[in-house]
């Protein structure tokens, strides 16, 4: 191994801990990635990791989880994409499943509310100064300034689809880069090494079949064994398009979904979708780890011949699987030439745009985080022709803005271990919850 580079025991352990840590939705995710992989073990270079990033920006499903398996692949090939991409997701799922089977049984689980919250309140600081640290490094010109700025406005004020917004920042990066090539940038002294792939690819036509025959197989068996009007046939086929329309992450599907499966399929009511969002908000993983619910909840309420428990859990994996199973596709198929192509002047032009909006995509995922956890209640606000969102400040919850303080002074000041700030931030949360603090 090279100096620097983990073992895979190493890796595998810190993918755990991302996929228990994860919490705060992609914004969160991808500054815990940040801090542990970039900052902390300098297993991979910034412009490596933003590289990546960009890539899995373009991509449908959950950025996070694909970069995450993006950077798995990058130490250790397949298997460690693989592991890396499963590890973000498990542990998170594994708490869906056991807060889902609560909720059919038992009802609303108030008793989280109050350790969730202070978790959330310490995502707040660590967004924040992830954003800082990407932005000090990536913003290096005004041009890269105004380009997150702009990318910021666009997807907060005037709610332009994420999808144009990176696509109209890389055909600019490929615009200027057509009249003048990108000057070179020394790496930081300090910094990771850029990670040099010496695995081969995997053969596209082998990934394309063995992967897709993995992830549509299980639903083509049902509709087979079970007919097309089976719930798990609706499922299957439902979620598996969802799988390859869902651009910009869960915040850009979930409204569909919703409609989708409490008005026209049924399986659930509009305040059990409601529920289980909150659930997974409050949950270690991606957000669309709320599609695992609805699996679980719909064959829970349908169980057919099975123990509703049962009938649920089978629905909850089910569900996961195909949502989950293209992330892999994408990254296997696409990362070996992306990583090839870093050198291409007008490819890496592109993608260098890209990274300045993506810095104003975090930021307007931080922004919309903080806004939802620090005050009770937002409102629309008229600009012009334009509407944003604007928190009514009398709702403002003064315990998170405290909590979030005392989280940041920590992390940034004070350089206390990210475990020991979430276990705090729970535990206050949890207190301040039982005391009557929260209302």
């Amino acid at each position: 191994m090279t100096a620097g580079h983990p073992s895979f025991a190493e890796a595998t352990s810190l993918w755990f801990k991302v996929g228990c840590l994860g919490f705060g939705g992609p914004a969160g995710q991808i500054a815990l990635l940040h801090r542990l992989v970039v900052d902390e073990k300098k297993w991979v270079s910034e412009a490596q990791f933003l590289h990546a990033l960009n890539f899995c920006m373009l991509l449908p499903g959950p950025e996070a989880q694909q970069l995450a398996t993006y950077l798995g692949w990058l130490l250790h090939g397949v298997r460690g994409g693989l592991v890396a991409g499963i590890l973000f997701v498990l542990p998170g799922l594994c708490v869906i499943l056991a807060l889902s089977a609560a909720y059919a049984a038992f009802g609303q689980l108030a008793w989280l509310a109050g350790i969730f919250f202070g978790l959330k309140c310490a995502v707040i600081a660590l967004v924040a100064e992830a954003l800082w640290r990407v932005a000090r490094r990536a913003l290096k010109q005004p041009t890269d300034i105004a380009v997150a700025f702009l990318a910021f406005v666009a997807l907060y004020a005037l709610q332009i689809p994420f999808p144009i917004v990176i696509l109209a920042a890389a055909i600019l990066g490929g615009a200027v880069a057509w009249r003048r090539p990108p000057t070179a940038v020394a790496p930081q002294a300090g910094a990771a090494p850029d990670r040099i792939i010496t695995m081969h690819a995997p053969s596209r036509w082998r990934v394309t079949a063995i992967g897709g025959m993995l992830w549509l197989g299980p639903v083509a068996l049902c509709a087979w064994l079970l007919g097309g009007a089976h719930l798990f046939t609706q499922m299957g086929w439902f979620f598996a398009k969802m799988a390859v329309v869902t651009f910009g992450g869960a915040y850009a599907v979930l409204t569909y979904v919703a409609q989708q499966a409490v008005e026209h399929y049924g399986w659930l009511s509009t305040g059990n979708m409601i529920d289980g969002l909150a659930l997974a908000e409050t949950t270690p993983g991606p957000l669309i780890l709320v599609l695992s619910f609805v699996g679980y909840y719909a064959a829970h309420e349908q169980p057919g011949t099975l123990p509703a428990a049962l009938a649920g859990l089978l629905g909850a994996g089910f569900v996961t699987w195909i949502t989950f199973a293209p992330s892999f596709i994408w990254i296997f198929l696409g990362a070996p030439y992306v990583e090839r192509l870093r050198k291409n002047r007008m490819l890496s032009a592109m993608l260098a745009t890209v990274t300045a909006a993506v810095v104003g995509v975090i930021a307007n995922l931080a922004l919309w985080f903080a806004l939802h956890v620090l005050f009770r209640q937002l409102t629309s606000v008229a600009w012009g022709w334009v509407e944003i969102a604007w928190p009514v400040w009398s709702s403002v919850q003064w315990v998170a803005v405290g909590l979030s303080l005392l989280a940041g002074l920590a992390l940034i000041w004070r350089r206390v271990g990210l475990i020991k700030v979430l276990l705090a931030a729970a535990a206050l949360g949890y207190a301040a919850q039982v005391t009557g603090l929260l209302g």
